[in-house]
């Protein structure tokens, strides 16, 4: 006699895996990571290399020897939030502080949520601020680009446009002569500045991004309301008073708004499941990210924004969510 076997959704399989997707990301990283090398050499690989390194070692020995539980770093999420950790360093970063970052970013951040699938906020976001906030001058000191591409922690340092900008405009300068200070927006656009690894070459980083929408490993929601709501709300500043505040394309290519848009935000784990929660979810960090760097005291907030944002996924999903197959809209009167 046949039985009939019931069980839970779903009962259809995509073909998507946490391997095959955490992999896809890093193959879209890739393009950004060969612009990191051409303009800082061997300072960006070996950052890379140890913060990826550090990572996947701390994920291995806190689920092997702490949680008792069988290592699952050959899924690609580990390596991801290394490499992520490694785009938000400098690139003359001391190894013995990208091991410090490694560890609070898996140990704090992921494992101590449970692993992956459990973290609220953003690892590699948890470990890049926990570093800001104990190491600020080797965090801030940003390596400028060089022909000699074999200098490491040698490497000359300078400002960033974004530190520029904050820096002038408190000293009373006005937008325009401080942009004569600063790449142009083409300059910006193909990586011509000052940063860490993973902000510059915005041209990289918007390859991936349409790597990750053709494979679907991501949908366009959270991107393009980040990167919306920047440049909205930046222009309409711009626009009331153009001499104190930055236009909107100086906000999207400078610092870590693309990275932090495309491969930060949509972060699987930390953002709203809904497409309608993405797009809050984006139009937050937006202006959040908007608001630090013009009235705060640091010129970056795309990390700050996008962690405050992680605290309210919770609730954005609880109260805007899709309705379950089957259930009943209840309507007025009824």
């Amino acid at each position: 006699m046949n039985t009939l076997t019931v069980s839970p959704s779903p009962h259809v399989h995509s073909g998507d895996s946490v391997k095959k997707n955490m992999y896809g990301v890093i193959l879209a990283l890739l393009p950004a990571l060969a612009a990191s090398l051409y303009y800082f050499g061997l300072g960006a690989l070996i950052v890379t290399l140890a913060a990826v390194i550090s990572c996947v070692f701390f994920e291995w020995a806190i689920q092997k020897f702490l949680l008792k539980t069988q290592p699952s770093i050959i899924d690609g999420s580990a390596a991801l939030t290394g490499l992520l950790l490694a785009f938000n360093l400098p690139t003359n970063m001391p190894i013995w502080i990208i091991i410090i970052g490694s560890l609070v970013a898996i140990g704090i951040g992921k494992m101590s949520f449970g692993g992956l699938g459990n973290n609220i906020f953003n690892p590699a976001l948890v470990g890049r601020v926990f570093l800001l906030i104990s190491f600020p001058v080797q965090m801030t000191s940003w390596p400028e680009q060089s022909k000699n591409l074999t200098s490491y922690l040698d490497a000359t340092t300078g400002a960033t446009p974004l530190s520029i900008m904050k820096e002038g405009l408190a000293n009373g300068e006005s937008v325009s002569t401080l942009m004569s200070k600063i790449p142009s927006v083409t300059e910006l656009f193909v990586g011509n500045m000052g940063g860490s690894a993973g902000e510059i070459a915005a041209v990289a980083l918007l390859v991936g991004l349409i790597f990750m929408l053709i494979r679907k490993i991501i949908t366009w929601h959270i991107p393009v309301s980040v990167i919306g709501t920047i440049f909205v709300f930046s222009g309409l500043m711009h626009l009331a008073n153009p001499e104190a505040y930055a236009g909107p394309l100086f906000h999207i290519l400078t610092g870590g708004v693309m990275l932090g848009a495309i491969f930060m935000a949509t972060d699987y784990v930390s953002s709203p499941m809904s497409k309608k929660g993405m797009i809050i979810f984006g139009i937050g960090i937006g202006f959040i990210t908007v608001i630090i760097r013009v009235f705060g005291a640091y010129p970056e907030g795309v990390s700050f924004a996008i962690l405050i944002m992680n605290g309210f996924v919770p609730l954005i999903d609880k109260y805007i969510k899709p309705k379950r197959f089957g259930e009943v809209v209840k309507t007025a009167g009824k």
